[in-house]
């Protein structure tokens, strides 16, 4: 049995095909998936699908590219973490890849959600791209590690695992990792401790090999787990097992 850790449900591309997607998630195996909120005017869609699924849960958060929506607050997300079946905070972070400074709004936001995680002892999803010297510093300032969480759709160094790690954090390997051209993020799947790492889609996006081209959903989790056993020299059943089992243990609010 699988968990997917990280995907977007409520996306158009999977929300038209929402029992196709959800029956063929199930026969796959994949016995549970995190539904993540990128905007606060989703957050109904997505925690709508949580409560009418037995297998789905969500986060709440604000996406760090996200401009020109509604804005978080630690009052309103607040709130909103508090309702059933929302099991972190995010996906929040830092993404300075398409943005030019002043990006100060982009770290405060940021800071919400970690004040919010450690509120409601929920943990926390984060995204970093280009922006990993940042994203740990605001994390070691604002105490994520009180909380923990999950390093999502993880593509950074092993020196940037590694901090992330001694934070009490979980990495999280996406479709990415199968990629022929991933040669330096396969190599720190390798070493991330099994007892940290975490599987995910980030469906709709990035699907696995040999899937890759194609809309992406959380029956394809299963290929990245089986990436993660060839790299670890695993039987995949070990992999989804550990998986399956952190996913748990880091989403406490989560039942198996």
């Amino acid at each position: 049995m699988y968990v997917d850790s990280h995907c977007h449900l409520s996306f158009p591309e999977l929300a038209a095909d929402i029992d196709g997607v959800l029956a063929r998630m199930r026969g796959a195996g994949v016995h549970a998936a995190v539904n993540i909120c990128t905007t606060l005017e989703e957050f109904e869609a997505v925690h709508g699908l949580a409560m009418a699924q037995p297998d789905v849960w969500c986060s709440v958060g604000v996406h760090p590219d996200t401009q020109g929506k509604r804005e978080p607050s630690v009052e309103s997300l607040g709130g909103l973490a508090q309702r059933a079946r929302v099991v972190a905070i995010g996906e929040t972070g830092l993404d300075y890849y398409r943005l030019t400074e002043p990006l100060e709004w982009q770290r405060e936001r940021f800071r919400t959600h970690i004040r919010v995680a450690r509120a409601t002892g929920k943990p926390l999803v984060i995204h970093t791209r280009a922006a990993a010297q940042d994203t740990l510093r605001i994390m070691r300032e604002e105490g994520a590690g009180a909380v923990g969480g999950v390093m999502h759709c993880f593509t950074e160094t092993a020196d940037v695992a590694r901090a992330a790690l001694s934070l009490g954090f979980f990495i999280s390997f996406s479709g990415i990792v199968t990629f022929k051209n991933a040669r330096d993020l396969q190599a720190v799947a390798a070493e991330v401790p099994l007892d940290r790492v975490l599987i995910e889609t980030d469906a709709p996006y990035l699907a696995p090999v040999p899937m890759r081209g194609k809309t992406n959903e959380p029956a394809y989790v299963p290929h990245v787990a089986a990436k993660i056993a060839e790299l670890k020299n695993l039987p995949v059943e070990t992999i989804a097992k550990s998986t399956s089992e952190n996913t748990f243990r880091i989403f406490k609010h989560m039942h198996s």
